[in-house]
């Protein structure tokens, strides 16, 4: 797949196959709307192409949004789906004030010269979202391109699995979560210094520094997960909260012991794959209480891991 930044390097294609939107999470829903434009493009030995946005328009205008993907996680989602060439537009206050009209001629037709454009029926585009499937089909004489549009109940599933999968994320369930995304829920982090204090007590962790502020973060608690370093898979068990045992004004942490592993790995990027919920966290009388619950979560994670591994 081939990335491009700005409008104006964008290659004029022969037979480009469009759809737009924000695509966050890439779940399930958008991947089939991806699928689609794929197989059509290949259909009219043309090319498909994604046009997204960063950042998420309700960024941009001042809402607090909490985002399934990083943008970098949202390139790589989409790559794997198969489509050809992806335009991430910086969403900015030219851009949000370009009308409808002014979207479809600058977008669709100077920069993607789309031949055909699939959009849903609750898809808006334009100040103040005034420009819609209903616009298109009332202008589309005007217009190089032919407009298909994706069925309401495709639509609907996609704006359920949204719903639902942070809905999952935030109540711990996270087979739903997984189940609507198609794959594992994962959180990238930069390995940081910590007190050390779990190696102490047997656990040594893994301190992680979100690379990215507008991740959504899971509901605190202990995880099974999957940890990846430098294309390795390791098992460990994580955990998110402000540690009520060792601070009683934490900041939130976010940590892993990682299974069988003993390398330094201080400033390097890994990722964590969300298994199963293990338990809510908890407040201990001891560091040796401590210790014995996480010689459970341990075991509990192994039966995890060994149980649901995709």
């Amino acid at each position: 797949m081939q990335t491009f930044y700005e409008a104006h390097e964008f290659p004029v294609l022969p037979f480009a196959v469009v759809s737009s939107g924000t695509f966050d999470g890439v779940h399930i829903g958008h991947q089939s709307i991806l699928k689609k434009v794929v197989e059509t493009a290949r259909l009219h030995n043309g090319q498909s192409v994604i046009v997204t946005f960063f950042p998420h328009p309700r960024m941009f205008f001042g809402q607090e949004v909490k985002l399934l993907n990083t943008l970098q996680e949202r390139i790589e989602l989409i790559a794997q789906t198969g489509v050809d060439y992806l335009l991430v537009l910086k969403f900015n206050e030219h851009l949000a004030n370009f009308s409808a009209n002014e979207f479809v001629e600058k977008i669709y037709i100077q920069t993607t010269h789309a031949k055909k454009l699939i959009l849903g029926y609750d898809h808006h585009f334009g100040k103040n979202r005034s420009g819609n499937i209903d616009f298109l089909k009332a202008n589309l004489s005007r217009y190089s391109f032919d407009l298909e549009e994706i069925p309401a109940q495709d639509i609907d599933q996609i704006t359920i699995s949204s719903t639902k999968i942070r809905s999952a994320l935030f109540s711990k369930d996270i087979s739903t979560a997984t189940k609507y995304l198609g794959r594992y829920y994962t959180l990238s982090g930069k390995v940081i210094e910590g007190d050390k204090i779990g190696r102490t007590i047997g656990y040594p962790t893994a301190n992680l520094q979100m690379t990215e502020n507008y991740k959504l973060i899971p509901a605190e608690g202990i995880y099974a997960v999957w940890v990846k370093i430098d294309n390795q898979r390791y098992g460990g068990m994580l955990y998110i909260g402000k540690r009520p045992v060792i601070d009683k004004n934490s900041e939130l942490r976010i940590e892993v012991n990682i299974f069988d592993f003993d390398q330094d790995i201080y400033g390097k990027t890994i990722t964590l794959e969300f298994v199963n919920f293990l338990r809510n966290d908890m407040n201990f009388e001891s560091l040796e209480a401590l210790q014995a619950q996480l010689s459970q979560d341990k075991l509990a994670a192994l039966v995890a891991l060994q149980k649901k591994s995709l």
